[in-house]
Order: C-alpha cells, then sequence, then structure tokens
C-alpha cells in the first residue's frame, strides 16, 4: 500500500491543475507523472473524487483536480489489447486485478476499471465499475449493476439487479452520485446526476431520481418536496404527479416516500421490516 502526505498531495494537485489549463503541459514528463500517480492513488484508495462530511448531515467535498486527473488520463494513454481468459478488450485503461489479495469476490466477467477502488468484503456480480468510483466495505454490486465514474457508494449497501449508478466526471467541480452507508437500492432503480442517496436508504424496483426529479414526501398532512437528496433512512416508490402542457395534462415521474427505516443497530432486521411494513418492490 502506497503511503501519502500533505506535501506530495499538494504538488500532485499542482501539477494536474497546471495541465488542466495548459494541455501543452502533458508533454513534460513530470506533469504526465503526476497524473498517473494521481490516478494510482485512487486505485489504492488514497484518494478520492468526493470526501465524506466529518460530521452526519454535512456536505461531501469534491476534489475536482482530481477528476481532472481523470479526464487527463484518458488524454495521455493509448489504446492497447488486454486479454483475460477467452475475453479481450480494447481500452485506454487497465483493468483492475489482484482481487484475492484486495480481500473482494469478483464473478466473471465484472469488469472493474484501474482508478476505481473496492474495499474488502466486497461482492461484485457480472457487473461494471467505472474509475474513478469508490466502493464501500461489504457492499454488494449485483448482476448488471453499474457503478459510473466517481461515484461514491458507502459500507454495506446493496445495488439489486441491473440498477444504473449514473456518471459525472465532467465538470470537474460537479458533485457525483453519492449512496451513503447501509442503502438499499432496488431492481432496475436509477439515481443520476450527482444526487445524493442519505445513509439507509430504500429505494424500491424502477425508481429513476435525476437532479431534477420531484422527491415528495407524502407520509405527513402535507406534501414535502425534495430535489437532489432523498432524506436518512426514507423509503421511496415510483410514483407520478399531474403537470399541465400546452396539450393538456398529463402525468410525469416524480419518486414519493412512503415511509422511514427504523433507527435500528441492526440495519438487515431494520431493512426487512421496511421492506415489509411498506410492500416494496425490490
Amino acid at each position: 500500500m502506497t503511503k501519502l502526505d500533505e506535501g506530495e498531495t499538494g504538488a500532485l494537485r499542482d501539477r494536474v491543475a497546471a495541465a488542466w489549463e495548459r494541455r501543452e503541459l502533458l508533454d513534460d514528463e513530470d506533469h504526465r507523472a503526476a497524473v498517473r500517480r494521481t490516478i494510482a492513488l485512487l486505485d489504492e484508495g488514497h484518494l478520492r473524487v468526493a470526501t465524506p462530511p466529518a460530521e452526519e448531515g454535512g456536505d461531501w467535498t469534491v476534489n475536482a483536480w482530481i477528476k481532472q486527473a481523470i479526464v487527463l488520463y484518458f488524454v495521455t494513454q493509448k489504446l492497447r489489447s488486454e486479454r483475460v481468459g477467452p475475453f479481450e478488450y480494447y481500452d485506454k485503461i487497465p483493468l483492475g486485478r489482484d482481487w484475492e489479495q484486495a480481500g473482494v469476490r469478483v464473478v466473471p466477467p465484472a469488469t472493474v476499471r484501474y482508478g476505481a477502488f473496492v474495499e474488502p468484503g466486497c461482492v461484485l456480480m457480472p457487473s461494471y465499475v467505472n474509475i474513478g468510483a469508490h466502493i464501500g466495505r461489504g457492499t454488494m454490486v449485483d448482476t448488471w449493476a453499474t457503478v459510473g465514474s466517481c461515484a461514491q457508494i458507502g459500507r454495506d449497501v446493496h445495488l439489486s439487479g441491473g440498477v444504473g449508478i449514473g456518471g459525472v466526471l465532467e465538470p470537474p467541480g460537479a458533485t457525483p452520485v453519492i449512496i451513503e452507508d447501509g442503502c438499499f437500492v432496488g431492481s432496475r432503480a436509477i439515481v443520476v446526476e450527482g444526487v445524493r442517496l442519505e445513509r439507509e436508504v430504500v429505494l424500491g424496483a424502477n425508481v429513476v431520481i435525476t437532479a431534477s426529479t420531484p422527491i415528495i414526501d407524502v407520509t405527513g398532512s402535507e406534501p414535502v418536496t425534495f430535489k437532489g437528496r432523498v432524506p436518512a433512512r426514507s423509503v421511496v416508490i415510483p410514483g407520478t404527479r399531474p403537470k399541465r402542457f400546452p396539450a393538456g395534462e398529463y402525468q410525469v415521474a416524480c419518486a414519493l416516500i412512503i415511509g422511514r427505516r427504523k433507527e435500528s443497530t441492526d440495519q438487515r432486521t431494520s431493512l426487512n421490516d421496511a421492506l415489509r411494513t411498506f410492500d416494496v418492490q425490490v
């Protein structure tokens, strides 16, 4: 495991930022090496595209220079062939490897691109994890789920079959999709455009949340609408709401918060109770 100090971080940040502003600096080996080093540190989990808040409920910090390094890495790499068993790949980014040493179960043909970090104890069914992503300990990425560029997935998360977690690479300062600890994301659900699921959220099957999707809490006497963020422990299902257009009134998609998971130390019990109590399709 490579060690990192604040002085090195600052030097890398300065060189990457300079190369971002002046692409001709990539002709210089020191600047190319800074880009490569940044991606290596991402791959090892020493750097993250977004840093979690120090306290629950705080804001995540986006490290824009690391996203710049990812884009520059694409610029500096050449296409090459890579064979894995019967499969052949032709890409600029190598594949992650040494999974036994990392303590991660990877089921063929799951793919993790170099520059993504997966903590020990994760299970990756046939799925796809893109560069810059960070996946926490004990998370399950189920069959045909995708984790997009720079997405931040917490610990003990379950991404069910066919889930689409969107990538947010540009602009560099944009917040990536964030799925916090203990969340359950149901089959074929889609979370994109920098949406944040706070801890222990349950998304039912087929819920689609974009930055502009109304997330409506219908548990009280009056609806409360959120956008871009699902509050902690919310139980969410697909919904529709009426909207008027020049041609008439039609139903458009939204997401409905229909309850809350219990604040239980046993997350599995809390999840099972939520699924059963609210009859959530997963």
